[in-house]
């Protein structure tokens, strides 16, 4: 289980993130290393020293642009040995992405709509479907695409997990502590409630990262999805 909390260091530079890593030790195997970071210094050496040191790493760019871009920039991450990466779920970009990581170990997972926004949202931005709809369209092409799998909040994993195959990857963001602050999120659910809705990895940041011991935030994110995988 304790392979699959993936913490977010969605932190201002590669020398706090690497305090945080060095704190967290052995309780944390797997990290997010996302904007942020990249478009500072030093995110991406970051990302090789954490590999250099055998900690698994999801570049989450959410990748969007044309083909010829996109194929040669998942090249580029396949390059580091990362495991993940993220693009925007448009059909096009899911078919790049998974051509430039051919032939490598990195999983392209495609995003589906941000745990940051709603029905409302969508609508404001012009899409004629509700959340629920575009992630289950968006299930759909991924699977013709051939990617490896999807992130998508809690509130979609229930019915996703029953339209795909066992091996199509789930990752759920928007995971919040009992009782903690839910922040700029709208769809959440608790470690354990996610796990129970078929999430095969959960990304975690401020609710262990801001926690005032990282470390016991983590372990204990691990306890509650280690009981809800064993009911």
């Amino acid at each position: 289980m304790r392979n699959r909390l993936i913490v977010a260091l969605d932190l201002p530079d590669a020398e706090a993130a690497g305090k945080m890593v060095g704190g967290l030790g052995d309780a944390v195997t797997f990290y997010k290393i996302g904007m942020e970071l990249v478009y500072g210094r030093e995110g991406l050496g970051l990302a090789e020293r954490l590999i250099g040191a055998d900690k698994r790493i999801f570049i989450d760019l959410k990748l969007h642009d044309i083909p010829n871009t996109v194929e040669r920039a998942t090249r580029q991450i396949a390059r580091l040995g990362a495991t993940f990466m993220t693009v925007h779920a448009y059909p096009q970009t899911m078919r790049a992405a998974q051509a430039g990581a051919a032939g490598t170990s990195l999983k392209i997972l495609g995003v589906t709509v941000l745990t940051s926004s709603d029905d409302a949202d969508l609508k404001e931005a012009g899409y004629g479907y509700g959340v629920r709809d575009l992630v289950a369209r968006r299930a759909r092409q991924a699977r013709e695409a051939r990617i490896d799998g999807l992130i998508l909040s809690p509130e979609e994993l229930r019915d996703t997990r029953i339209a795909v195959d066992r091996d199509f990857l789930l990752v759920t963001p928007g995971i919040r502590l009992a009782g903690g602050a839910i922040g700029d999120q709208k769809r959440i659910m608790t470690p354990g409630q996610a796990i129970a809705e078929g999430a095969d990895y959960l990304v975690v940041g401020r609710p262990i990262t801001e926690a005032a011991n990282p470390q016991a935030a983590a372990e204990a994110t691990i306890g509650e999805m280690a009981r809800a995988a064993s009911q």
